[in-house]
């Protein structure tokens, strides 16, 4: 059924359909609505476009929410332990020969409650000589990495208990969000890459291990930590570039994060600093108090000194004043009405135009007059007693 522009006299017309001629006004102006609307959206920056504030890295730091690679903090420990290792190393295999030596020559004494307890005292004091030094550097450094990284930080952010964590849906979009495949294409990369430069390193080196029958036990062990050393820190250099570069995609990844719309910069701006329309209003009625103010002492004041049209400051001395002070001042239409307000009080005007010029440059409102306009400021107050000395008399 098809009904024409009469549909609003039908109350049987159900269902209307319309010619493109006859589209409803209504719906016409609600669609152009919505478009002004998504294009209103859209120039407040609906994309993230804005580079994070110091405030917005801020509250990211307090959440915990900081650039940090895992990789460059394992590159580090590992160089410090195989380098304290290959440092310790000949004291470390010392140790523990004369242990070893000491505990088989004692064997026999060693089957008893008091013998173990010595045995087991002599294996930690053992640990303590040769584990402990590579522990502690392998601590130092790696508290030195990380504050390198992220700086002093203490958070609990991520030690809250959330319930939205024990969703599993939100967990399986937590292990298939692009942020963790990427971390699963890092580690296959890593993978790749340290078992390419293993392979290129031992195969040189897997021909010489059946020579070691030949050799007694300390050279076997000298020739064996020498291959053992120098391929960890092979590793450990690749490590080293690869944490290097997951680092500067941490701090890369953490601002793309972190970035946000025109209209996120406004709120905060208007939440730090406050609405720039109602500080406006604040400072503009500050302005008129203290220009109401201002005015209040002009007819106090002894002189009003102009320029004569555009400038006018108006001086007031009294006794025990050091010098004379400027109780008011403006140009053009505060001038004016400086004037104005003088006149309605007879205060006397005096026309100088360098001392007006000087006045309103050198002093603000409530200071006192320069040494330097002493004598042409004393003329001008001398002159207004003898026209206020004429008048009384």
């Amino acid at each position: 059924m098809k009904c024409t522009r009469q549909y609003q006299l039908r109350s049987s017309c159900s269902a209307v359909d319309f010619d493109g001629d006859e589209f409803p006004k209504a719906q016409s102006l609600k669609l152009k609505a919505d478009i002004e609307f998504d294009l209103q959206r859209f120039a407040e920056g609906g994309d993230k476009t804005e580079e994070p504030t110091a405030k917005k890295r801020e509250d990211a730091r307090k959440k915990g929410q900081v650039a940090k690679s895992q990789e460059l903090n394992a590159a580090f420990v590992l160089l410090m332990g195989f380098l304290v290792l290959r440092i310790l190393w000949e004291y470390i295999y010392v140790n523990i020969a004369e242990y070893t030596t000491y505990l088989y020559s004692h064997l026999a004494q060693s089957v008893t409650t008091e013998g173990i307890s010595e045995l087991f005292i002599g294996i930690m004091i053992l640990l303590a000589k040769t584990v402990m030094p590579i522990m502690f550097a392998i601590l130092i450094i790696g508290l030195a990495v990380n504050l390198y990284q992220v700086g002093f930080m203490f958070s609990t952010e991520q030690l809250e208990f959330k319930l939205d964590k024990l969703n599993p849906i939100n967990g399986f979009s937590r292990i298939f969000s692009k942020r963790s495949l990427i971390e699963m294409f890092k580690s296959i990369f890593k993978i790749i890459i340290i078992g390419y430069f293993l392979y290129l390193y031992l195969k040189d080196q897997i021909p010489l291990l059946p020579q070691f029958i030949f050799f007694d036990l300390p050279h076997s062990l000298a020739t064996a930590a020498d291959i053992i050393f120098t391929m960890a820190f092979q590793v450990v250099g690749v490590i080293m570039v690869l944490g290097a570069a997951d680092y500067a995609y941490q701090k890369w990844q953490t601002t793309q994060d972190l970035m946000m719309t025109k209209q996120e910069v406004k709120d905060e701006y208007k939440q730090t600093e406050g609405d720039p329309q109602i500080k406006s209003k604040i400072k503009q009625k500050q302005r008129q108090m203290a220009m109401q103010r201002m005015m209040s002492e002009v007819p106090k004041a002894d002189v009003i000194v102009t320029n004569p049209t555009h400038l006018a400051v108006a001086l007031k001395y009294s006794k025990g004043m050091v010098a004379p002070v400027v109780v008011a001042k403006g140009q053009d239409i505060v001038a004016e009405r400086i004037k104005q307000i003088a006149r309605e009080n007879h205060v006397i005007i005096v026309e100088n135009k360098p001392v007006a010029r000087a006045l309103y440059q050198a002093v603000e409102v409530g200071g006192v007059v320069p040494a330097e306009l002493y004598q042409a400021v004393a003329e001008i107050i001398a002159y207004v007693y003898r026209i206020k000395h004429r008048r009384a008399a």
